[in-house]
């Protein structure tokens, strides 16, 4: 499979054109930014993790019956993956108040929260992906009611498998995001599972394993991508 035009670049992959229509090459880079950019920095070998660990991920979520986006890992920085139609917005699960939940809530940070709650922010950079509910999301036709239904489903049901799965390595899976696509009229997981979109605590110390420690200059960065790249394999 030849790699062809740059499709789309973003803060932390390039998308490339194939010579199949259905099919896309994602490319992982080491940058790494927060707060809506205004951060910016580099990771070494964030890329390689993300790609691998969100490919592992990919696999065992299919095997539970999760349709994603995954085809096919080329090499440690890029992978095979169907062309989706990606809706624009970001879905957000929390399972524990951190982050700007806290902030906006006043609620402590490690307060796990009587369930799991949903969030959906408009995928705007220039507007600073402002949340969004699902009367904005259907007032402004990003997806119909079904649909809606659809993502709130699906993504619960990929929150029960990954708390299930990173408890078996010692992790708590506090809070992430994802982007869902359409596919053949079907809604489909389309991105990475990784240290740059999920918080991951320590099961036991309750240290950050996961970009915060980029966010807030907590050091030790690659380390602990590392380290969660190695938990996931021990399970795989």
């Amino acid at each position: 499979m030849e790699k062809g035009a740059l499709l789309y670049e973003g803060k932390a992959k390039r998308v490339y054109r194939t010579d199949d229509e259905k099919l896309f090459i994602v490319s992982y880079k080491d940058d790494a930014t927060a707060f809506n950019g205004e951060k910016k920095g580099t990771i070494t070998g964030k890329g390689v993790v993300n790609n691998r660990m969100s490919n592992m991920i990919c696999q065992m979520l299919e095997e539970e019956g999760i349709e994603t986006h995954f085809v096919k890992e080329l090499n440690d920085r890029e992978t095979v993956v169907k062309a989706v139609q990606i809706v624009p917005l970001e879905v957000i699960v929390r399972n524990v108040a951190a982050g700007s939940f806290s902030k906006r809530f006043g609620v402590e940070e490690g307060t796990v929260l009587k369930s799991p709650t949903l969030e959906y922010c408009l995928k705007d950079d220039a507007l600073g992906d402002p949340m969004i509910n699902e009367y904005h999301i259907l007032a402004l036709d990003i997806a119909t009611e079904e649909e809606l239904k659809a993502m709130s489903d699906l993504t619960f049901k990929i929150n029960k498998i990954l708390c299930a799965f990173f408890e078996q390595v010692g992790v708590k899976l506090i809070d992430f995001k994802i982007e869902l696509g359409r596919v053949d009229g079907k809604i489909i997981l389309a991105d990475e599972i990784s240290p740059d979109t999920c918080r991951f605590w320590d099961a036991e110390t309750n240290k950050k394993l996961d970009k915060d420690r980029f966010r807030r200059d907590l050091g030790g960065v690659e380390e602990v991508y590392q380290e969660m790249l190695n938990r996931v394999t021990s399970r795989r």
